[in-house]
């Protein structure tokens, strides 16, 4: 405990991967554009979305404003954020997450505030499910570490309880894309819903409309070759191959995944999944799938072979 105490009081190791870009606290960061002016309703309108959704996941508690940096004023020529922005996320030892201003970076506002204000939402709703994920920590000569998240397993060697996926496969049986995937459909989800409820509507460059597609979780397979075609400037087309990446080894598959083992039943096997991560209990998702599918269904699916770890009920 004292070891993780230090690690979450220091988020400097984090964010100096970033040189160039200025971190500020989230809270700071909408009072600042509140102050400049831009609107930040939509924002707060579907963080409580959010947290009536999660409390039926269980989720008790929300990710603390002030422990998300979000990143901008970069002095690096052509930077550009959000989402899908290298290096940035959750990190559960430090929990802090490191976000960045979505568009071009060397200003103190967004360049489009109502779709940077999406991309800020979808990433702390995002955010949330990962610090409200179900951890156990075990102490390793003096460190922390990590042996469960969510509903996922590691043995102290550092051996996981599933599989990562083959390169380019378009379905997945590694436990941390299920886990990564519901997390993000959800809070696109919720993106979404804000959204249609305060008009906002995609932009009609190549890029802007990817991002906003992306966040509201509606991108189309013509999408992908629109990929091809973002123009301008090295940064910007980084950015569209990280989202094309993103959407094709996390979503894509999450969906498959629920197509294969749920049909007409996705959304019932994604709010058990998303219950089960907040819990950490497998037992209820185990008993579904078995219904479902004959018994232990989750083993058959997800343990790698010669895993075992003494009193994993999974």
């Amino acid at each position: 405990m004292a070891a993780l105490a230090a690690m979450r009081a220091d988020a400097s190791s984090l964010t100096r991967k970033h040189p160039a870009h200025v971190f500020r606290p989230l809270s700071e960061m909408l009072s600042r554009w509140a102050a400049d002016g831009i609107g930040t309703t939509s924002f707060h309108a579907g963080v409580e979305n959010a947290k009536r959704r999660y409390a039926g996941y269980g989720l008790a508690k929300m990710l603390p404003l002030n422990r998300v940096l979000v990143g901008c004023e970069s002095s690096r020529a052509g930077a550009f954020g959000g989402f899908h922005h290298p290096d940035q996320g959750y990190r559960h030892l430090q929990m802090v997450a490191v976000i960045t201003m979505y568009g071009p970076m060397e200003r103190r506002n967004p360049e489009r505030p109502a779709l940077a204000l999406l991309d800020l939402l979808r990433a702390y709703a995002h955010d949330c499910l990962h610090y409200g994920s179900r951890r156990r920590y075990v102490e390793v000569a003096g460190v922390p570490v990590r042996t469960q998240y969510g509903i996922n397993y590691r043995r102290t060697s550092g051996q996981s309880y599933s599989a990562a996926d083959q390169r380019g496969s378009h379905h997945t049986r590694n436990l941390g894309i299920v886990m990564e995937g519901a997390c993000d459909k959800e809070a696109r989800s919720i993106t979404r819903q804000t959204a249609e409820r305060f008009g906002v509507t995609a932009p009609s460059d190549v890029l802007g409309g990817l991002a906003f597609r992306d966040v509201t979780g509606t991108l189309t397979e013509e999408d992908a070759g629109r990929v091809e075609i973002v123009p301008e400037s090295e940064e910007k087309t980084r950015y569209a191959a990280a989202l094309s990446g993103y959407e094709k080894g996390v979503n894509r598959r999450y969906s498959r995944f629920l197509e294969e083992f749920a049909p007409g039943e996705e959304s019932e096997c994604h709010t058990r999944l998303l219950a089960a991560i907040i819990s950490g209990d497998v037992t209820a998702l185990g008993t579904w799938l078995d219904e479902r599918h004959g018994p232990g269904t989750f083993t058959g699916l997800f343990r790698t072979p010669g895993y075992f770890e003494p009193g994993l009920t999974a």
